[in-house]
């Protein structure tokens, strides 16, 4: 009969583990790389936001010009911040621009403003109809649709940036008069005084 030969199970070292020197160099390369990432991270993030309103917005102004034509009579669509949030509805239009108290308004992501340039009363990124001419201001913002389509005269469009970030850009705007909605976002070169295009 053969025995098998019984090896001692190994003592723990006192020494096992890892040092703290150890911990702190991974601490410090974990801080390191979240550093490098978290500024893309913020910029995707902003992004998405920037694109899921500007679509809510596009999408807004579709439905308004096919009520319109449906129904044949004015629809608008109205933009403005309340509270540093921006809020858009949908709505039949009234006389002249005014806005009914039964509106729905629905808001945009609460990081997302409307672009307004606090330094440069002259650089107006967003140029649709609103109550005042100054500009910055906080709307309300209107376009309507008239029972063709069309928007009555008036083209222009509403600039969405991150609250944290103005150089990121999208926009929806009205580009001719027969109610063309096309959607654009920052370039590094104007085209009509405006950056979003």
């Amino acid at each position: 009969m053969l025995h098998k030969k019984l090896t001692p199970k190994p003592v723990p070292s006192a020494t096992a583990g890892y040092t703290l020197m150890e911990l702190i160099i991974v601490v410090i390369m974990i801080g390191i790389l979240s550093a490098i990432a978290a500024p893309a991270w913020l910029q995707f993030v902003n992004v998405r936001r920037l694109n899921t309103g500007q679509y809510q917005i596009y999408h807004a102004m579709q439905e308004a010009k096919r009520n319109a034509t449906r129904d044949k009579v004015k629809w608008q669509v109205s933009i403005r911040e309340v509270n540093e949030q921006v809020q858009w509805a949908v709505h039949r239009a009234e006389s002249g621009y005014s806005i009914p108290n039964t509106v729905n308004w629905h808001n945009l992501d609460p990081h997302i403003q409307v672009y307004k340039d606090q330094n440069d009363q002259s650089k107006c990124e967003t140029t649709f109809h609103q109550d005042t001419r100054a500009c910055p201001t906080t709307g309300p913002w209107h376009v309507q649709f008239n029972y063709q389509g069309n928007t009555n005269g008036q083209m222009g469009q509403i600039t969405l940036v991150p609250k944290d970030d103005s150089q990121i850009q999208r926009c929806v705007y009205v580009s001719t008069l027969i109610g063309t909605l096309r959607m654009g976002e920052d370039n590094d070169k104007p085209r009509n005084d405006k950056y979003c295009y």
